[in-house]
């Protein structure tokens, strides 16, 4: 029953910044993976970035390295997303995901997913 919702997303010209935040809708319990997805238009949704329950292991894709930095809050298990150096083929439906008691990770299932928010970079 737990639901994530994020925000931040909106239109920056190409170079410029924006930070996504993804928190549960309600009072959740124990550990969990956090970590982000995306989907542009025409394409398969693909990896980000994660973040373990701690935010001492971090992954991200390698068209993100360098630009992009996952943090969290673990005691609100609040996940963000610094995106820093915007292109234009980072636009793209921004997706949270959340495991319990396991880490999010590139081909592996997802327990929960927030509804998304959209980010246009524009050229």
């Amino acid at each position: 029953q737990v639901q994530l919702v994020e925000s931040g997303g909106g239109l920056v010209q190409a170079g410029g910044s924006l930070r996504l935040s993804c928190a549960p809708s309600g009072r959740t319990f124990g550990t969990y993976g956090m970590g982000w997805f995306r989907q542009a238009p025409g394409k398969e949704r693909e990896f980000v970035a994660t973040s373990s329950w701690s935010g001492g292991t971090t992954y991200y894709a390698d068209s993100v390295k360098g630009r992009f930095t996952i943090s969290r809050d673990s005691a609100k298990n609040t996940v963000y997303l610094q995106m820093n150096s915007l292109k234009p083929e980072d636009t793209a439906t921004y997706y949270c995901a959340a495991n319990r008691n396991r880490a999010v990770m590139n081909g592996g299932g997802v327990d929960y997913w927030g509804k998304g928010t959209l980010v246009t970079v524009s050229s």
